[in-house]
């Protein structure tokens, strides 16, 4: 099993407050988020981006494996994601999270990368944790 951490601290309001967002790893150390970065172009950034790079992340390196097991190795994976915010019931929800994958694997049909892609994208563990309709786009590059 493996257990990853992160840390979030805000201080003031949730309009004109502001937080920190640190991860385990040090990639975030206290990044700025806050109202203006996730619903305005602010700088810093925000949950949704960063689920939405969670989720290509993932994918992509699912795919990776899934084409290794079917004996294929890719020359480059490369994957999207839009990850969507709604207002509903006086609050907000994440609806979907798209991906959009462009592949170039020698060797592999259209028809059997897709399966793969597809197999990849119910299996990623980020896919499975949210609770969003998710659609996956995928090209087989020459």
């Amino acid at each position: 099993m493996t257990t990853r951490k992160a840390n979030a601290v805000w201080n003031g309001g949730g309009k004109d407050g502001a937080g920190r967002l640190t991860t385990q790893s040090g990639v975030l150390k206290e990044s700025n988020y806050g109202f203006k970065t996730r619903f305005e172009d602010a700088p810093g950034t925000n949950p949704e981006e960063l689920i939405a790079a969670a989720h290509a992340g993932c994918f992509t390196m699912a795919l990776a494996f899934a084409l290794e097991g079917a004996g294929h190795k890719a020359d480059e994976i490369q994957t999207d994601a839009a990850v969507t915010l709604v207002q509903e019931d006086g609050g907000f929800r994440i609806s979907r999270s798209d991906l959009t994958v462009k592949a170039r694997v020698p060797g592999l049909d259209d028809a059997q990368f897709q399966q793969i892609a597809e197999a990849a994208h119910k299996n990623c563990p980020v896919s499975k944790a949210l609770n969003a309709e998710s659609k996956l786009d995928a090209t087989l590059q020459s």
